[in-house]
């Protein structure tokens, strides 16, 4: 959509990522971020820490089915994605609103950490099959495609 607004966030999951399936069977991860920006103060010769924004991301499908399987509490992530404003009234009737990060791409910050990538292919389904194992798409033959 036009106009949206894209955030880039750089912070650590608060806590392990929340995988769940939707009744048509849809993933959906959500998971926590915590972003605290660092200054230095001269006067003090001393690193500060400034107020945290703690941003609620979600995730869909494979996407979040990677996430729950890669990413754990503590782990410094990079985000990009949708920011979106979700409204809601309690039960009592009040009402009430958040920010929410509707999650386009992420990975693990390089900063302080390594990484292994696992390349994933796509499977008939539509699920991702880990790289190396049979996929039924692939031919080594000549002959016409199966569809």
């Amino acid at each position: 959509m036009a106009n949206e607004t894209t955030l880039t966030l750089v912070g650590n999951l608060t806590a392990d990522p929340e995988l769940r399936y939707t009744p048509a069977g849809a993933a959906l991860c959500k998971f926590t971020i915590a972003s605290t920006p660092r200054t230095f103060d001269k006067a003090t010769s001393e690193w500060k820490d400034g107020d945290p924004l703690f941003m609620n991301c979600s995730a869909w499908r494979e996407m979040a089915e990677n996430i729950a399987e890669s990413l754990h509490k503590g782990s410094r992530v990079v985000v990009t994605g949708r920011l979106k404003l979700n409204r809601w009234k309690t039960p009592e009737g009040e009402n009430r609103q958040a920010m929410q990060l509707d999650v386009e791409e992420v990975g693990p910050s390089l900063r302080y950490a390594t990484a292994q990538v696992k390349k994933l292919t796509r499977t008939g389904g539509g699920a991702p099959a880990a790289a190396g194992e049979a996929n039924p798409w692939e031919s080594n033959s000549n002959d016409e495609p199966p569809f």
